[in-house]
């Protein structure tokens, strides 16, 4: 696992059905693979996070690829319906292999 601390803001409780609001940040270059070394005059690789995953109580609630086009330090938003209490785990891939992950609590009443 890599060192970089993903940022989540995520409710702590919700009622049940009610439609919540999850945000993401990671800071993450995201280098493209189309700029060259100033110095060397070589293109610099691709790194990007390109895999996004959240699951809550070990099920996928929403998930995506992400191409070399996205920002540097993406920020994800979506939404779910909470219907029961749980656990939610955050996960970011990128192109070299490793991973960045978060969790988070939510108490549904």
């Amino acid at each position: 696992m890599a060192s970089k601390k993903p940022r989540v803001k995520a409710p702590k409780t919700a009622k049940k059905g009610e439609v919540i609001e999850i945000k993401t940040l990671i800071s993450h270059k995201m280098e493209t693979g189309q700029r060259k070394n100033k110095k060397t005059g070589k293109i610099i690789p691709q790194q990007i996070i390109n895999k996004f995953v959240a699951k809550f109580n070990g099920q996928t609630v929403f998930s995506m690829d992400i191409m070399p086009a996205v920002s540097a330090n993406p920020y994800i938003k979506f939404n779910m319906r909470a219907d029961k209490s749980g656990e939610f785990e955050f996960t970011w891939v990128d192109d070299n292999g490793s991973t960045y992950s978060s969790k988070s609590k939510l108490a549904v009443n």
